[in-house]
């Protein structure tokens, strides 16, 4: 299968799904972002007020990275095994609302904040790789992914990260970091509603599926392994937003309605990626535009270390969001779904989220407490520049490797 292929929407192909069939993905993907949201851009911030010290803070905030070194692939190993997906996430959901009440508790110490920080992400890590596996399933018609339907229901999630980002922070702004723990419980509760919208429905096997397949030949592939350094080093850059981005412009100054602000401009440019990205995605193969999200991405991290002074340059960086992110997760949903069909499609969106999110989080994470603590927080984002080069050249190496093949990916 060409690349060039993989990316192409499908052109209404039979036994495509219907509208009736997406929005309650659409309902998910809205209410977890949402969540998300508030909850990462605000987190270092609450812990902040607390009273914690930078490292702690940049512990705490990695341990969402840490449960992606494990939760996601177990709890992919799983779904491909049950195919009960949908019933998994309703599970993961609810015990994550649960263990949320643990940050009601007064003054808590660094140790009750790990635990239950631990144990929320251990399940909410889980949802979203299952998620994806099961649209990536839904959308893919006759081998081919369906970049134009995948692209509606995503941005769902990115509208409900755009409306919580603006109202958490004018909410903050106005009130404290104090009803942090409520806004937790109160997006939370719409992820359990929404999980519990999605059809009850297991995945359909054939009579040769029931055989567990192993995932080993499939990472013994050079392409593949080429695919998954890109994303690390793409990643690990990207967790200098994730985890420093808010403390950063905090330090220079800015309000939480501008810090707001910028991460909504972000939003807002990956709504509309997401939106228009089937007519972009057949002009080059995946791997090109990999390997632009990540000259992007170093341009991005580059500039934000020189020039995060300027208002005006911090606005038109957060424009390149939508190559850096939105582009980039598409164009790596797709090429899972590629290279793990199938059977093998639940563990291949946990390797995404293990090697993307997990283990770059954690090194970018503590990484970066002690480059801030050290040089500051600026070099948390040359350091980003840095990593995000080396994911360019990855990607190149993977477009080489992928042209030298009569079936290109």
């Amino acid at each position: 299968m060409a690349d060039r292929d993989v990316a192409a929407p499908a052109a209404g192909p039979a036994g495509a799904p219907t509208l009736r069939q997406l929005l309650p993905f659409g309902a998910l993907s809205a209410s977890y972002f949402a969540h998300i949201g508030f909850f990462n851009p605000y987190l270092p911030l609450w812990l902040k007020e607390l009273g914690l010290p930078l490292v702690a803070i940049s512990l705490l905030t990695s341990a969402q990275s840490a449960t992606r070194l494990f939760a996601p692939y177990a709890w992919g190993a799983l779904s491909d095994r049950l195919g009960e997906r949908v019933r998994l996430m309703r599970y993961s959901a609810t015990v994550a609302l649960l263990l949320s009440l643990g940050l009601w508790r007064e003054a808590p110490s660094v140790g009750w904040l790990a635990a239950v920080l631990l144990l929320m992400f251990s399940h909410t890590s889980a949802m979203m790789p299952m998620s994806e596996a099961a649209m990536a399933h839904l959308v893919s018609q006759g081998g081919q992914f369906d970049a134009r339907r995948y692209g509606r229901v995503r941005l769902c999630g990115s509208l409900g990260f755009l409306l919580t980002v603006f109202l958490a922070g004018a909410w903050f702004e106005r009130r404290g970091m104090h009803d942090f723990p409520a806004w937790t419980l109160l997006t939370l509760l719409a992820v359990v509603g929404s999980a519990w919208w999605l059809p009850d429905q297991r995945e359909a096997r054939s009579a040769d599926e029931h055989a567990h397949l192993p995932v080993g030949p499939v990472l013994r592939q050079p392409e593949v392994r080429w695919f998954f350094a890109s994303l690390f080093f793409h990643v690990l850059a990207h967790v200098s937003l994730y985890v420093f981005f808010s403390l950063y412009l905090d330090s220079l100054g800015y309000s939480k309605a501008v810090i707001g602000l910028l991460w909504a401009v972000s939003v807002i440019v990956e709504v509309a990626w997401f939106f228009t990205q089937s007519r972009w995605l057949p002009a080059w193969p995946l791997t090109v535009w990999l390997a632009l999200c990540g000259s992007a991405m170093a341009l991005r991290m580059g500039l934000t270390a020189w020039g995060a002074t300027s208002l005006a340059l911090l606005l038109a960086l957060q424009c390149l969001h939508a190559l850096t992110f939105a582009a980039h997760h598409t164009v790596c949903i797709a090429l899972i779904s590629h290279y793990f069909p199938a059977r093998l499609r639940g563990r291949g969106q946990a390797l995404f989220t293990v090697i993307g999110y997990g283990v770059s989080g954690v090194l970018g994470g503590l990484g970066g407490a002690y480059l801030a603590r050290d040089w500051g927080l600026q070099s948390v984002y040359w350091a980003a520049c840095g990593a995000a080069l080396l994911a360019t050249a990855c990607a190149w190496r993977l477009r080489r490797l992928s042209q030298g093949h009569a079936a290109a990916v």
